[in-house]
């Protein structure tokens, strides 16, 4: 036995020995890397950039000082959209770089967010410089980015998905019922339809009609938008998609969606034909990483002069307190509009928002701050992907809002949620409650045992009380009578097109469009400012050592074993439960 324990001693130390000696050198690989990021990555003349847009692409980026270093570079992490839309403005002016290789097949983004990068690569070609595509494969969404390009190659063997779009949603009815969880819900609104996947097995008819519309509406912009691209009729692409006329790439060819049928080594030959390089010669090609971390202007600030204007990115689902990468806290989102409020130097806000929404109060909590700031200075909202509910609650208070024609919005309605989790407890867990209490409605609100009609008319009328207040504030905000907000609100959603249509949104156009705003409001000239993105994101080596705590989904399959999926299940209807401003969540649009 104390050989045994000498033995488990000795491995316990070399494994702490082992990582201490890692993190020493994670370290000092990090510090080389620090000092040699002042001497930035140089670009070669006669280069192409060479950008792959099949990764998740997120408002920002984050730090990632392994970025296009070879096999230290981490291939997997998201792009930054305003980080890509840099560096796609620095590559147009940039004489060492004569084109780009694009490599689209199928992004994982919002439809806004394609429609940002394929508006960014148009901007791109005003330089007379070539893009060329090339893909194996193509879903609608890679073939709208690349679909600009000056030739789009598609692989002999590869495939063409053209058959139109279509929303998936996700229903929880039979896995509640099986876990024994029975939701209480509240709502206002018709198209309030965050709350059916909990009580039902597939869409109601309002639903239905609401996704058709805002389906329809972003196909149809994406047709108008590839027939003018590519010379073609909006007709004939629609009627590609019904008879799935593309089973093969050379159907492509034969109408005109794509320019070229052939290997990458053949477009490649074509760039060397461009550059003027020899065919045995290797093409210069930087990657987007690697020419991000070229270039000269720090993304943090961009422009010129003392004046600023402060982005403010909010994306994720809304939450109070701190906000996290991916979410928005009401406590973080405040403080930073406080702060470009309360800075002199700054004289326009524009606020950057992504999400379907989420709490109520927290949502009216930055609401104020907004209100605040809107005294102050000019504040224009720019809508992402989503900007619906809670998401809308915050942009609504803005002196102008502006979308992308592709944005979903709206969603103006409430619902609150409870899950009754007694027969969960008992029949899963074997936990049982009972009760004693000082006066009739002292359990109020219940989630261990059903509450009393009584108890469910209070959640009702609280549920309408804050769907007038939001109807309200919106109908202000968008000057318009409370009644014609309401006939557009009741929880619908809408594309930024149509809600544009309805007064919903003030101008169709992306982040830049919303930053020329800003200026304008402020009275500044291009050139006469500076850009300041808030919050700070964390630098690379901060977000490392937070995750040294272990995952947490980790640490509860350690514990709990099989009962672990229903205790992660559990927890992520505890993050619904109470007062919600959402959008139809778990929707994939493709």
């Amino acid at each position: 036995m104390r050989q045994f324990l000498k033995y488990v001693l000795a491995t316990i130390v070399g494994l702490l020995l082992f990582s201490f000696i890692g993190f020493l050198l994670l370290i000092g690989l990090s510090a080389a890397l620090s000092s040699s990021s002042d001497q930035k990555a140089e670009v070669k003349e006669n280069s192409v950039l060479k950008i792959d847009l099949d990764k998740p692409i997120e408002e920002r980026s984050s730090e990632n000082p392994f970025n296009g270093f070879g096999p230290i570079s981490t291939s997997g992490d998201a792009i930054g959209l305003i980080e890509l839309k840099k560096a796609l403005k620095e590559a147009k002016e940039d004489d060492n770089i004569k084109g780009i290789y694009l490599h689209t097949e199928s992004p994982s983004a919002g439809w806004a967010s394609v429609e940002e990068v394929r508006n960014a690569l148009i901007d791109f070609k005003q330089s007379k410089k070539f893009v060329y595509a090339y893909a194996e494969t193509m879903n609608e969404k890679g073939y709208y980015i690349a679909s600009i390009a000056d030739k789009i190659y598609l692989n002999p063997a590869g495939d063409l998905e053209w058959n139109g779009l279509d929303a998936e949603l996700s229903f929880y009815k039979g896995t509640l019922d099986k876990l024994g969880i029975k939701p209480e819900i509240f709502r206002v609104g018709e198209f309030k339809s965050a709350v059916e996947p909990f009580i039902r097995e597939d869409m109601s008819e309002p639903n239905k009609r609401q996704v058709t519309s805002f389906i329809n509406s972003i196909n149809d912009h994406m047709l108008v938008r590839v027939a003018q691209s590519r010379g073609l009729r909006v007709d004939s692409l629609k009627r590609y998609a019904d008879k799935l006329t593309i089973q093969k790439p050379a159907d492509a060819l034969r109408t005109k969606l794509v320019t070229n049928v052939g290997y990458q080594d053949e477009l490649e030959s074509v760039i060397r034909k461009q550059l003027g390089v020899e065919e045995k010669k290797k093409i210069n090609y930087v990657s987007l990483g690697k020419y991000q971390s070229s270039e000269s202007t720090d993304s943090k600030s961009e422009g010129s002069g003392s004046n600023r204007i402060a982005v403010i990115v909010a994306s994720g689902d809304i939450h109070t307190g701190k906000g996290e990468e991916n979410s928005i806290g009401s406590e973080t989102i405040v403080e930073e509009i406080r702060k470009a409020r309360m800075d002199d130097k700054v004289k326009a806000i524009v606020l950057r928002v992504n999400s379907g929404g989420g709490s109520a109060l927290a949502s009216d909590v930055m609401y104020r701050e907004v209100q605040l700031a809107r005294k102050a200075k000019p504040v224009i909202g720019s809508m992402s992907d989503y900007a619906a509910s809670g998401g809308y609650y915050m942009l609504m208070g803005c002196d102008k809002i502006v979308a992308q024609p592709n944005t979903i919005t709206g969603s103006i309605g409430v619902f609150s949620l409870l899950f009754n989790t007694e027969t969960f407890f008992k029949d899963k867990l074997g936990v049982t409650y009972d009760r004693v209490k000082s006066n009739e409605n002292a359990d109020f609100p219940a989630v261990t045992h059903e509450m009393t009609p009584f108890q469910k008319q209070t959640l009702q009328r609280a549920t309408e009380r804050i769907y007038n207040e939001f109807t309200s504030k919106a109908a202000a905000g968008r000057k318009l009578p409370v009644d014609s907000l309401r006939a557009i609100a009741g929880g619908r959603v809408w594309t930024g097109t149509q809600g544009k249509a309805i007064g919903l949104v003030d101008q169709l156009g992306g982040l830049d469009d919303a930053i020329k705003l800003a200026a304008q409001s402020a009275k500044l000239k291009e050139g006469d400012y500076r850009l300041k993105y808030q919050p700070r994101k964390k630098p690379f080596f901060e977000q490392l050592m937070s995750s040294f705590g272990g995952d947490e989904e980790t640490k509860i399959q350690a514990q709990l074993g099989e009962l672990a999926p229903y205790v992660k299940y559990l927890k992520k209807l505890k993050t619904m439960e109470g007062v919600q401003m959402r959008m139809p969540f778990e929707m994939t649009i493709r």
